[in-house]
């Protein structure tokens, strides 16, 4: 099967050591860092200390149950975005519906194929993906709104023109004109261009 290309982090939170063991050597395998911890007090800690992509949770834990560990990290602005897959012996529809409305992204029973739990990891490690590019271009877009080239300032959002804070009067066709230069510096821009620009 094909490995996702970066190594993503993930935390398997899983209270019986056997399985918490082989499920961290599979995931491993698979081309990720992996930490092992095996109840929600350790994973919560964890979770405080270092980023990670995914979490692996066991529902039947000791202490905090995988449910109550899902719903905290939910409501944690840091980790919101972290993805959740709950593993779970629990197979009957109101738990999966519990689970899943608990915060988890996904649901897999036990005992589950490897095959498809690392489908089903990637699935969430591309989920995540876009939705860091998205946050990313949002960014980018917030950024874009103002070009500034020593004292001359175009705010993209406002359409006003300003040097040294002081704004300039300017035509919608000036400000274009202006906007492009200034976007376009250290490019020659032909009168042709210039006029397809604007």
């Amino acid at each position: 099967m094909m490995e996702t290309e970066t190594m993503s982090q993930i935390l398997v939170v899983e209270d019986e050591n056997d399985i918490g063991e082989l499920l961290s050597m599979q995931v491993k395998q698979m081309g990720h860092d992996v930490d092992y911890v095996s109840s929600g007090e350790e994973a919560l800690a964890r979770l405080n200390k270092k980023k990670y992509d995914l979490i692996l949770l066991d529902w039947m834990l000791p202490g905090l149950s995988g449910v109550e560990i899902a719903q905290l990290v939910r409501k944690m602005e840091d980790l919101k975005q972290v993805g959740i897959l709950m593993l779970t012996a629990k197979s009957d529809a109101d738990s999966i519906v519990e689970g899943l409305d608990s915060g988890a992204d996904d649901y897999m029973t036990k005992p589950f194929n490897n095959d498809i739990l690392q489908a089903r990891i990637n699935s969430l490690l591309r989920r995540a993906d876009r939705v860091a590019a998205q946050a990313v271009t949002q960014v980018q877009t917030k950024v874009v709104d103002d070009v500034q080239v020593g004292p001359i300032r175009v705010s993209l959002k406002t359409y006003k023109a300003f040097i040294n804070d002081k704004e300039l009067v300017l035509t919608p066709s000036e400000f274009k004109l202006l906007t492009t230069m200034l976007q376009q510096r250290g490019r020659v821009l032909t009168r042709g261009r210039l006029i397809e620009e604007v």
